[in-house]
């Protein structure tokens, strides 16, 4: 008996799937193969449309309301510190002196500072693509400077360095939220980019200064007053002090100030470095 013939009664008897040379098999079989290959194909195809559309939509960013929304936004926060630069110069012009300036713009100072707690939440919903933990570490370092101890510890508010990290805070706000409502428009202007990724190579240690100096000028009353502090016995079982937490504070700095530093550092480069490149060759 031939081998085909074994082949063929094995089948017969559900033994072993028959085995049929390509010019035996009728036009039947080549239809549904056919058929199942036409079948198959959509399917793969499909796969990678929605493969594709979903990183468009990654690429695409936020939708259009989103966007409106977050051009009132910058377009608000821009116009809040303009509004404490304006009255920052005009209370210097009016006094004469930059001592006590930190009165003249202390509400709108607070209300606008405290309003960029929103970009935690646009980091977190996702229409800002952002880091959530560096945002809300910037947000709120500034924050916990403006109401924890500007606002709680009075006799800080007439220190120089008071006013040192708040002009370093409004020009680089407004440089900043220009960058982005001028981004979401997509009409960036080159001097607003530029200002963007180089003023704060002067703007960041000036900042940091200030805020560093006036937590350490904070101390002494903190340490007097028990501002903040809990101590034992108390039905909670529970201590804290605030004065240390301040140090502490002051210490974070140390590490988490060059990481920022050097963070904007390389995207200088990568933003800026091609343009750079470009006019050298020029």
């Amino acid at each position: 008996m031939s081998l085909f013939a074994k082949r063929a009664r094995l089948a017969a008897r559900g033994g072993l799937a028959p085995l049929l040379p390509e010019s035996m098999k009728g036009a039947s079989w080549r239809r549904r193969q056919g058929a199942s290959s036409v079948m198959a194909a959509p399917a793969m195809g499909t796969t990678r449309a929605a493969h594709n559309d979903v990183s468009q939509k990654r690429k695409r960013g936020p939708g259009a309301l989103a966007t409106a929304y977050l051009v009132i936004y910058n377009v608000i926060m821009t116009a809040g510190w303009l509004v404490i630069a304006v009255g920052l110069v005009r209370a210097y012009l009016a006094k004469g002196s930059y001592h006590g300036l930190y009165y003249s713009i202390e509400k709108p100072l607070k209300f606008f500072q405290t309003g960029a707690l929103l970009e935690i939440l646009h980091c977190a919903v996702g229409i800002v693509p952002s880091s959530v933990v560096l945002t809300g570490f910037q947000v709120m370092s500034r924050v916990f400077l403006t109401w924890a101890v500007t606002h709680s510890v009075r006799e800080v508010q007439n220190e120089d360095s008071v006013l040192l990290f708040v002009v370093a805070w409004t020009i680089t706000e407004i440089i900043r939220y220009s960058f982005y409502t001028f981004s979401l428009l997509n009409h960036l202007p080159y001097l607003i980019k530029w200002a963007r990724y180089t003023l704060f190579i002067v703007l960041y240690p000036m900042g940091v200064t200030g805020e560093l100096l006036t937590i350490y000028a904070a101390l002494p009353y903190v340490q007097k007053t028990g501002l903040y502090s809990v101590t034992l016995p108390n039905k909670y079982n529970f201590s804290f002090d605030y004065h240390t937490f301040l140090i502490l504070t002051m210490v974070s700095y140390i590490p988490l100030f060059p990481q920022l530093y050097f963070h904007m550092m390389r995207q200088r480069k990568k933003v800026l470095g091609h343009v750079e490149e470009y006019s050298k060759v020029e």
